[in-house]
């Protein structure tokens, strides 16, 4: 496996492509903007995640990793993108918001997925 290219896409998130044998391997870094930010300022950092994750072809491995300020609750419409054993009853506006980009990208949040 060897690195292609990294790339900052701004001060709160960057990329790197490493190749490997069959595909390449996307990891995204990408800091979320605290639940005490303007919902603009989240509603921007989202768009910018939507457009850096649909720069890539869909067979390429996609890992998205960062502290989305999230607070994942065990509400049953969740489970199936975040599991059941998230620490928390309730989900916050950014708990919410990581859930909505998973599920519309078929990703899931694999922290809450298993027993701390």
């Amino acid at each position: 496996m060897s690195s292609v290219k990294t790339e900052f896409v701004s001060d709160r998130m960057l990329y790197i492509v490493l190749r490997d044998r069959w595909c390449n391997i996307i990891v995204l870094n990408v800091p979320a903007p605290s639940e005490e930010k303007s919902d603009d300022s989240k509603d921007s950092f989202y768009a910018v995640l939507e457009q850096v994750f649909n720069h890539f072809l869909k067979y390429h491995l996609k890992i998205v990793l960062g502290d989305f300020n999230a607070k994942l609750g065990r509400e049953d419409i969740f489970k199936l993108t975040i599991g059941n054993e998230s620490l928390h009853q309730d989900s916050n506006d950014n708990g919410v918001r990581i859930v909505n980009c998973a599920t519309s990208k078929n990703l899931f949040v694999k922290n809450t997925m298993f027993l701390h």
